[in-house]
């Protein structure tokens, strides 16, 4: 989609669809109403648009007018005066724009300084995924122009609003593909295409490198399949980075999961299976936006990548796996893998001496239970730091509507995977799901045998309720969201302000 900025409602000739937004102000949990449109839109649309933003008020729904000249205009109204709230406003437009199939959109807000989020909601609410559509009726991409009315001092916030929606696509693409084409190394040219575009260095590994590192978990996870794993290393590392060390990104990257020979039932389980390595196409959304957004920090990606599946030499519950790190984990259960995935790219990342470690992952149904499909889980290490690393991640889920919650990671908990014949086992039995997968983790953030090792800061975001979806919310498609793209993009951009 094209995007520009223009002075004025007077400069959006040729626009197939006006889009104004109004905000609505809340006091104590009622609407009241808010101020009139402002001048300049009564100004080129009449007396029509005061009764449309009533209508838009009264019914909570985008209300249409034609203005006296023929333009098509459609005004929206924010429940809420926050930037979440602007952009559902924003892409409650977008899907009038997708219905009356407008090629060019201008777009205004009474509040100016409020764009940067009406432009986020709208491209993300204008997205559609039709790579496989064939009839011509639905092959229809969507709006291609879109005329952000604003002055110059909003350049830089339309720019970080457009990089953080196209950034959220491109993850939503990756996820939405299907998974004959989305192989693991086909995962990893995808990876390099979109990362060698805006200057980042991607190398993907290939099955001896792997093997050669010593990264048992990974290996052990794709004894099933027929296809070879990969290990995608994203870097961005610009001259005058703010910090010494680098932060690592760490993404699961499960192409496809059965279940392996814990074979998963299909119906509402399976099916969406290809959505498992929705955390590696986050981290690879979240690394193009951080060259496209220029930020001066080192941050190196990595992302391990297999499918899960059953075949002749698949792994088995009951096999000890040695892993990157040297410590063997007795498997119990091999739908459990995200796990040995990550803790393997977990134990490399030791090498980089990082400021901090975040992975990102569907990881557990424990993790549906217990926050429901719109909140991630943030985990962290408990003691020194650990309320400063949640609280960072919070101020930055309000910030961009990628919302997430703690969870604690209490010692005790790692007695839930004490394994009789292994260092641990790969699953902690009954409750704390989410948990004490966390607290797996967690064992590989540091050197296993150096017992006055703390490990690395690290935090743990299990996504597995809001990356994919079966129904239409906000601006939140059907099917993969991108959940935490934007998330990440805020968090980094805080660290380079450091």
């Amino acid at each position: 989609m094209h995007i520009e900025r223009i002075p004025n409602l007077d400069a959006a000739t040729g626009a197939d669809l006006t889009l104004l937004l109004l905000e609505s102000e809340q006091v104590e949990n009622e609407q009241v109403e808010s101020e009139q449109p402002p001048d300049s839109w009564q100004k080129r649309f009449g007396d029509a648009v005061d009764r449309a933003a009533e209508d838009a008020r009264t019914t909570k729904k985008a209300a249409m007018f034609y203005a006296a000249d023929g333009a098509r205009v459609c005004v929206v109204v924010a429940s809420e005066e926050d930037d979440e709230a602007r952009r559902i406003a924003a892409a409650k437009g977008a899907a009038e724009a997708l219905v009356l199939k407008a090629e060019t959109v201008a777009i205004a807000a009474d509040n100016e300084e409020t764009i940067g989020a009406c432009v986020e909601g709208f491209v993300l609410g204008a997205y559609r995924y039709l790579r496989y559509k064939t009839e011509e009726d639905a092959q229809w991409p969507g709006p291609t122009k879109l005329m952000v009315v604003a002055d110059e001092g909003a350049d830089s916030a339309i720019r970080t609003a457009r990089i953080h929606a196209e950034t959220t696509n491109l993850a939503r693409d990756l996820v939405n593909r299907s998974p004959d084409e989305t192989t693991p190394q086909g995962l990893g040219m995808l990876a390099k295409e979109a990362g060698e575009a805006v200057g980042l260095r991607v190398e993907v590994w290939d099955k001896p490198r792997i093997e050669a590192e010593g990264m048992g978990g990974l290996l052990a996870v794709n004894r099933g399949s027929v296809q070879p794993p990969a290990f995608i290393v994203i870097e961005h590392k610009p001259k005058g980075a703010v910090n010494a060390q680098p932060v690592v990104l760490v993404g699961k990257a499960v192409t496809f999961d059965t279940g392996g020979l814990s074979l998963k039932p299909t119906k509402d389980s399976m099916d969406h299976m290809k959505m498992d390595m929705a955390g590696g196409a986050v981290v690879i959304g979240a690394m193009v936006a951080l060259a496209r957004l220029g930020l001066p920090l080192h941050v190196i990606a990595l992302i391990p990548s297999t499918d899960n599946r059953p075949g002749q030499d698949a792994y088995v519950p009951g096999d000890v796996v040695r892993m990157h790190s040297g410590a063997t984990v007795e498997v119990l259960n091999t739908d459990a893998e995200g796990r040995m995935v990550l803790a393997d790219a977990l134990s490399y990342a030791r090498r980089f001496d990082p400021q901090l470690v975040v992975d990102v992952a569907t990881l557990t149904g424990a993790q549906v239970v217990a926050l429901g499909l719109r909140v991630a889980a943030v985990i962290t290490k408990e003691g020194e730091g650990a309320d400063e690393r949640i609280a960072l991640f919070q101020k930055a889920g309000r910030a961009t509507g990628d919302l997430v919650a703690p969870l604690p990671l209490f010692d005790f908990y790692k007695e839930q995977l004490e394994s009789d014949v292994a260092d641990l086992k790969n699953v902690g039995g009954g409750g704390a799901g989410t948990i004490t997968a966390a607290k797996f983790l967690e064992h590989f953030t540091k050197d296993v045998h150096d017992t006055d090792d703390t490990g690395y800061p690290w935090v743990h975001l299990d996504i597995a309720g809001p990356a994919y979806g079966d129904t239409e919310r906000g601006y939140h498609p059907k099917g993969a969201t991108g959940f935490g793209v934007r998330l990440l993009a805020s968090v980094l951009t805080d660290l380079a302000k450091v």
